[in-house]
């Protein structure tokens, strides 16, 4: 069976729909599974057409139980969506591809520089994109943005406005990074989702305005072509180690066209949906090519100007015994 698997299902109620209609039309027997670590209180978990509980990814074990229940179930794609937990599954690609099951994490190497906020920064030095300074701590100014090197979803992020501001507590962490402050009047912030196929090659880019985030994910969005669009394009043809999709960061003036770019993840971001719903249809590029073994052409051709506005929606399980 050519079924798939998404981990760390938790909220990711759209991702899960999408790829299961398209691997439905491709292969009308398949089943897309889900997996986290709770799946009784998983929304994604009841979209699916099966899910399992499986330990936390970041977890001793988590790699052979995965494979076995990849076994066990018939899948052959398996498509991780959280930070934790990348960089072992994706030293684990040769074992998982031994076994005919394409675990989709970009190139071990590829996902230390996502990782690492640090390597980001001469990553994109490398491709000709300017990003926020990194300040050494004995030479700070201010304002400043301090992040955790190796942080997500904005978690322990702090704006400093003023040297007395600046605590031991900062100053003491040694995962903390000093970075330029982006004024965010100035600069409108971007998330860019990218498709790169099996040869490093990008295939598609859509560049997303945030206009209003919630727990660190976008809730109100627009699609926008233009001068993100055609700089990246140019920039970012070819990145070794990247597969699948891949989510940039970055903030953009209007009005200069300066590009700072924050970081860049190695998975579907929380957003993706509007991409997809716009027609940068990724799923269905990963099973044209690691299912049909066809190969994926470029595609620019996804509506512009395609606003997304969230709103909460509901689960309901009956008779649920938790």
């Amino acid at each position: 069976m050519n079924n798939i698997l998404i981990t760390s299902a938790g909220r990711r109620v759209s991702l899960v729909r999408m790829f299961k209609k398209e691997l439905k039309r491709a292969f009308p027997d398949s089943k897309l599974f889900t997996a986290d670590a709770d799946p009784l209180l998983s929304a994604a978990c009841y979209e699916s057409d099966g899910a399992f509980r499986v330990i936390k990814n970041d977890a001793g074990g988590y790699v052979n139980d995965l494979l076995a229940l990849a076994l066990d179930k018939g899948i052959k794609i398996i498509i991780p969506t959280i930070d934790t937990g990348l960089q072992i599954l994706a030293e684990s690609k040769d074992l998982f591809a031994q076994q005919g099951i394409t675990l989709l994490t970009c190139s071990s190497e590829f996902v230390a520089i996502c990782r690492d906020k640090r390597q980001t920064s001469r990553f994109f030095a490398e491709k000709g994109i300017d990003s926020p300074e990194i300040y050494d701590r004995d030479d700070l100014r201010f304002p400043l943005f301090i992040k955790p090197y190796d942080g997500s979803m904005s978690i322990d992020t702090f704006f400093v406005e003023t040297a007395d501001k600046l605590s031991e507590q900062h100053l003491s962490n040694e995962k903390f990074m000093f970075m330029e402050y982006i004024d965010g009047n100035k600069f409108k912030e971007f998330t860019i989702d990218m498709y790169y196929d099996k040869s490093n090659q990008l295939r598609c880019l859509v560049p997303r305005k945030r206009i209003e985030v919630r727990g660190g994910e976008i809730n109100k969005g627009v699609t926008v072509k233009g001068y993100v669009f055609d700089f990246l394009k140019k920039k970012l043809q070819f990145i070794e180690g990247a597969c699948g999709c891949v989510t940039l960061q970055l903030f953009y003036n209007p009005v200069t066209h300066d590009i700072k770019a924050l970081e860049i993840n190695p998975r579907f971001g929380g957003g993706y949906p509007l991409s997809y719903l716009a027609g940068a249809n990724y799923p269905k590029n990963i099973i044209s090519e690691y299912l049909l073994n066809s190969e994926v052409k470029p595609f620019d051709d996804w509506e512009d100007n395609l606003l997304m506005l969230r709103y909460d929606d509901e689960i309901l399980v009956h008779g649920s015994n938790l």
